[in-house]
C-alpha cells in the first residue's frame, strides 16, 4: 500500500481535506503512513518540514554557532545576539529576530567564507546522526514509491537547499537572505530576508504554490509544531509528527493524525 493511497474504509474513501477523523479512521490513516506499508503505486507530492521533524533539533543556532566558533573574530558580534531577542519579545517577529541573528554572526561576510562552512556544516550532520531514522526512512518510503519530494522549511536559504541536496529532495523551499552585490568584488551576506518567513500561513501559501508545480497530485504533508498546522490542513493527507502537548491538542482538533518517529 502506497504512503499515498487513502485508507480502504468506507468513511476515508469519501473523507474531503480537512475534515476530521474518526478514531477508527485515524488508526487505518496512521497505518497508510507508516513507511512499511508504502509500495511503488504514487505518486504524490511528499512535503516535509525540516526543524524536529527529519532532525532530532533545530538546525539555525547550531550553524550560527558552529560558524562564529570557526571565525573567532565574529564573536565579538555577539553582544548584538541579547538585542535581537529583545527585539523578538516586543514584537513576536521570529523573521526579525532570525535576520538579526544571523547578521550578528555572519553579516557582511563573502560568500565564499560562508559557502565553505555551509558545506563543511551540512556534510556532517549524518556523521553527528542529527537526522531521525524513521524521518529517512519515511522520506526513502516515498522516494521508493516514486513520489515528489519536497522539503519545506522556515531556516534560512544559507543552508537548507544543501541539506536537500544531501537527502535527494526534488524541490527545497525556505526562508531566503539577501546578499549585497557589487561589480567589484565578491557579494557579502546582508542577512536581511528576501521573502517571508516561511513559517505559519506562509507554508499554506508555498503549498497552495506547490500545487500548481503538481497539478493533478495529492499533497502528502508532515510537520512537527503547532505553527505547522495551517499548511497540514491544506494538505490532501497529513501527519503531525514528533509534536509536543500544545501541537498535539491542535493537530486532534483539526482532525490530524499524530505520530512519533524515533
Amino acid at each position: 500500500m502506497s504512503l499515498c493511497t487513502e485508507p480502504r474504509s468506507e468513511g476515508s474513501k469519501n473523507r474531503r481535506p480537512g475534515e476530521p477523523l474518526t478514531h477508527s479512521m485515524e488508526r487505518s490513516y496512521i497505518a497508510v503512513m507508516t513507511p512499511s506499508q508504502a509500495a511503488a503505486i504514487g505518486p504524490c507530492v511528499a512535503v516535509f518540514d525540516l526543524d524536529g521533524t527529519l532532525t532530532w533539533r533545530d538546525t539555525l543556532l547550531p550553524f550560527l554557532t558552529g560558524y562564529a566558533l570557526r571565525h573567532p573574530s565574529r564573536l565579538e558580534a555577539l553582544w548584538r545576539l541579547p538585542l535581537a531577542v529583545a527585539g523578538y519579545l516586543g514584537s513576536r517577529d521570529r523573521g526579525l529576530l532570525k535576520s538579526r541573528a544571523i547578521r550578528a554572526v555572519m553579516g557582511g561576510d563573502r560568500r565564499s567564507t560562508v559557502e565553505t562552512w555551509t558545506e563543511a556544516f551540512v556534510g556532517s550532520l549524518k556523521r553527528r546522526r542529527v537526522f531521525r531514522p524513521a524521518a529517512l526512512a519515511a522520506l526513502e518510503a516515498h522516494r521508493a514509491a516514486g513520489d515528489h519530494l519536497v522539503l519545506l522549511s522556515a531556516s534560512p536559504d544559507l543552508y537548507v537547499p544543501a541539506i536537500g541536496r544531501l537527502l535527494g529532495f526534488e524541490r527545497t523551499l525556505c526562508t531566503e537572505v539577501e546578499w549585497r552585490h557589487n561589480v567589484s568584488e565578491e557579494d557579502r551576506l546582508d542577512g536581511a530576508l528576501r521573502t517571508p518567513n516561511r513559517r505559519d500561513e506562509e507554508k499554506s501559501r508555498c503549498l497552495a504554490w506547490l500545487r500548481t508545480q503538481y497539478p493533478k497530485l495529492p499533497v502528502v504533508a508532515y510537520g512537527n509544531s503547532r505553527s505547522d498546522i495551517p499548511h497540514l490542513r491544506e494538505a490532501d493527507r497529513a501527519v503531525l509528527v514528533n509534536g509536543n502537548a500544545m501541537a498535539r491538542r491542535a493537530a486532534t482538533a483539526a482532525g490530524i493524525p499524530v505520530a512519533e518517529w524515533r
